[in-house]
């Protein structure tokens, strides 16, 4: 199974994180499938590859809940349910 995770990176007390998709049994400094943004918690920034993020959701990868409050801050799933529509048909039962 995939996860969208953290990974920390930078020198110590100055962390920047990196947002990867990576398999669940790796260690946090494992590696990684692919990196779809980073995230910066002291100038508060935060960069998100969107395709490649809604890729990774689209076959299934579960975000933790730091990663989740991030893509809710960009809207990334207002963009995922978009497509699905699009893309999907909708059935009446």
């Amino acid at each position: 199974m995939v996860k969208l995770r953290l990974k920390r990176c930078g020198r110590k007390q100055r962390s920047v994180y990196q947002i990867v998709a990576i398999d669940i049994r790796s260690r946090r400094e494992g590696r990684d499938l692919q990196k779809v943004g980073f995230y910066d918690p002291i100038k508060n920034q935060t960069y998100l590859n969107v395709p490649a993020v809604l890729y990774f959701l689209d076959k299934g990868a579960q975000p933790t809940g730091t990663v989740h409050d991030i893509s809710k801050k960009a809207e990334i799933f207002k963009k995922l349910r978009v497509n699905q529509t699009k893309g999907g048909s909708i059935s009446n039962f």
